[in-house]
């Protein structure tokens, strides 16, 4: 859902992510790991609603997708707990309960914290970084979301082993 209130925003989100997609992947990522430190650090989270739905998130300069798991870079002298709480409430208002640590992976020379946790509040789009908001059961992910995140999300759900 767009952020209320804000169509003319929606629209120019929009049109922003139009460009970003026609840049090759392989700039976009060069783009933003070059508004980064050399060594990457950021932390998502799998928030878990009561029905057992996923948030996911679609975000105006996802290098590689648009929709997926909430999140972003760790701040300077910042815990990744302390990053995802100030993340989503920064993205789309809500707090985490029962916030536990999921997984480390890593990409290159990036490293992601992931977290799971169940959501406080009502969702809603918050950040001009994001276009909308969903929540998605098995079987309901949005066809673009990345290969390894759509994985661990049906993992996570139940929906594959």
């Amino acid at each position: 859902m767009p952020a209320a209130g804000f169509p003319a925003l929606f629209h120019v989100k929009k049109a922003i992510r139009k460009v970003w997609r026609i840049l090759p992947p392989g700039v976009r990522l060069g783009i933003v790991r070059a508004t980064q430190r050399k060594f990457t650090f950021s932390a998502a989270v799998f928030v878990v609603d009561e029905e057992g739905r996923v948030l996911l998130l679609n975000h105006v300069l996802r290098p590689f997708s648009g929709w997926g798991l909430p999140g972003g870079f760790i701040g300077h002298g910042e815990q990744p707990e302390e990053a995802i709480r100030r993340e989503l409430l920064e993205e789309v208002g809500i707090e985490l309960e029962d916030l536990k640590m999921y997984r480390i992976r890593t990409i290159r020379k990036h490293v992601e914290i992931l977290f799971t946790a169940a959501p406080k509040g009502d969702a809603r789009v918050l950040s001009r970084e994001i276009i909308e908001l969903g929540w998605f059961a098995c079987g309901e992910l949005p066809g673009q979301i990345g290969k390894t995140q759509r994985e661990m999300i049906e993992r996570l759900l139940g929906c594959r082993d």
